[in-house]
């Protein structure tokens, strides 16, 4: 059946009384199992007429059916009021005579023949079984559309479309060629699926696309929650999944692994910078103290010495500006933590600027003195 021309399979869904629509790829696959079902129909058929024709006739079935044929004639009139007493059958031939001439005298007087039932508009047990039916054959195939054009569009999109979610007209067409379906029992299968609370596996999504539609008026389009798949295609996205996963997780790693070197390397300079502050504090010290020593010794004419001369005299001028942040940390702890150095304002050259004093102790002057 896979080898069927589109044509070979139109005329053989013709010849067993199936009228189908357009065959694209989308809906080849639906007639395929359509001419698969009504095969299998006709030839359940055949074979129950073959066995009926086999089946030998009993000699009291033969006589049975003489004696039904000489009583054909008593039992017109008879039939013919029970035909006015049951509405599903037709009148029989004799009633048309009178209308029609004598061709109808012709036909039996017996033969009725029964009506279709119309169930459009009755609410007894069978009709509603036959709805309920119908309703549900109508939403297996819709579904069975909706998952197949879901699963293209995610297996790399072959038909070019726009949307899993399959407009409302060109879903209708598609049911409506190939069950044969009206208008109004495609909007009474809408009408369930809102209706009902349990999961059919069919979205009605309005205008908005993030959001289900309220209403049979303002459904826009119809998109399958169960894309229908290949396992080629399953497989692949499956395998793009792991690949992704492992990836991220791998630039994760990457991620955190370049984080911590980073957090290493900043405490390694701010341990750096720490010592290096230090050693500035200390060579600080130093120089101020020296300072006062030469002061005492009437070597120098003040006993301070400016900030700026001290940082001149320990940082050479091309490493000041790299130094800058060493040398204010340096400043900052010795303004709040070494209580030898007292920084002071003065007038030097006609210019205020800030000094340093030493300081000695109160017990060693004490002891001088």
């Amino acid at each position: 059946m896979a080898g069927l021309s589109d044509l070979e399979l139109r005329r053989e869904l013709q010849a067993l009384g199936f009228q189908p629509g357009p065959i694209t790829d989308t809906t080849r696959d639906v007639y395929r199992n359509k001419l698969r079902r009504l095969r299998g129909e006709a030839r359940l058929r055949d074979e129950e007429r073959l066995r009926e024709e086999a089946r030998p006739r009993a000699p009291e079935r033969l006589r049975e059916e003489a004696r039904l044929r000489e009583e054909a004639p008593l039992r017109a009139r008879p039939a013919a009021a029970s035909l006015r007493a049951e509405p599903w059958l037709s009148p029989p031939a004799y009633a048309n005579a009178g209308a029609h001439g004598d061709s109808g005298a012709s036909a039996p007087a017996w033969a009725v023949k029964l009506l279709p039932v119309d169930c459009e508009r009755k609410t007894d047990e069978f009709c509603q079984a036959k709805q309920k039916a119908a309703l549900l054959e109508l939403l297996h195939e819709l579904y069975n559309f909706l998952a197949i054009q879901a699963g293209n569009f995610e297996c790399g999109n072959p038909e070019n479309l726009k949307s899993k979610c399959i407009p409302v007209l060109e879903a209708q067409e598609y049911l409506s060629n190939v069950t044969s379906s009206s208008s109004a029992k495609f909007e009474a299968a809408l009408t369930w699926i809102l209706s009902s609370n349990k999961d059919v596996g069919i979205w009605l999504r309005g205008e908005d696309p993030s959001e289900l539609a309220t209403s049979v008026d303002k459904v826009v389009c119809l998109e399958s929650a169960r894309p229908r798949m290949g396992v080629g295609c399953r497989l692949s996205r499956a395998l793009l999944t792991a690949v992704t996963h492992v990836l991220i997780f791998f630039w994760c790693l990457a991620f955190l692994w370049g984080l911590l070197i980073l957090l290493k390397y900043r405490w390694r300079k701010l341990e750096e910078e720490e010592q290096a502050m230090y050693e500035m504090v200390k060579k600080i010290i130093d120089v101020v103290q020296d300072h006062y020593v030469d002061w005492e010794q009437d070597m120098e004419r003040y006993p301070y010495v400016g900030i700026l001369h001290v940082r001149d005299t320990l940082i050479p001028p091309q490493s000041r500006r790299r130094m800058k942040r060493v040398w204010d940390r340096a400043v900052e702890f010795l303004a709040s933590n070494e209580s030898r150095i007292q920084t002071e304002s003065h007038r030097v050259a006609g210019e205020d600027m800030l000094v340093w004093r030493w300081t000695k102790p109160s017990s060693f002057s004490d002891s001088e003195r």
